[in-house]
């Protein structure tokens, strides 16, 4: 299925000893950013999916294994490479399915969708997500002239961290955030939440663990 299969492909070359320096480097900073995990964790494969996704795609490790991926593959890279990362809350209308972008405002129907992904979607009610979705000029009837390919490796917030996640929102577009800052920290506070069991949401998804740079929020406007 296109970008899936060749995503795909990218993870498959990274598993080669050859690069394993490389790969481990990668991982170094990703988990720097997002928070630590090993295989030792409940949430190991989760988040070594969501690492892969991530060097796929802004880390760009599609161009460092081009030369063992066919032509249709490496046609592939540069939109992958500008994937729309975003927080994402599932909705269904009119029976279609759409992902809101609670954090930069899209809204999306995706037209491509793996199928571990269709399952977490199906139980993901009431939950936001980090995911990263790829647009490409791929025809799929007259009246749509885009594919869009929700890319596997999503990673999901606690249903009750919804409401404590909201303050950390607003506070990160009062200070102007990037976008990658914002949902790395918030990697961070779900990773914090899961390995404290007895914490509540509120302590792990604080403003003040977004970093230095926020400032007051001083807005009541709802963003979820």
């Amino acid at each position: 299925m296109g970008v899936l299969a060749t995503v795909s492909r990218v993870i498959e070359l990274g598993g080669q000893e050859s690069r394993a320096a490389r790969v481990a480097a990668m991982r170094s900073a990703f988990e720097a950013r997002t928070g630590a995990f090993s295989p030792e964790d409940p949430w190991f494969e989760e988040r070594s999916r969501a690492f892969w996704i991530d060097a796929a795609t802004s880390g760009r490790f599609g161009r460092e294994v081009a030369q063992d991926l066919d032509e249709d593959d490496r046609v592939l890279l540069a939109p992958i490479e500008r994937a729309h990362r975003g927080l994402f809350r599932a909705e269904v209308r009119g029976g279609r399915r759409i992902l809101v972008d609670v954090w930069g405002g899209a809204e999306l129907a995706p037209t491509h969708v793996d199928e571990e992904s269709v399952a977490e979607l199906d139980a993901s009610e009431g939950q936001l997500f980090d995911a990263r979705i790829v647009g490409t000029a791929e025809r799929l009837a007259p009246s749509v002239p885009f594919a869009v390919t929700l890319l596997p490796g999503a990673l999901f917030h606690p249903r009750y961290a919804t409401a404590a996640i909201e303050p950390v929102l607003k506070a990160a577009r009062t200070a102007a955030l990037p976008t990658h800052e914002v949902l790395d920290a918030l990697l961070r506070m779900e990773r914090t939440l899961r390995a404290l069991s007895r914490v509540k949401a509120a302590y792990a998804y604080r403003i003040e663990a977004l970093g230095p740079h926020h400032r007051p929020v001083r807005e009541s406007r709802s963003l979820i």
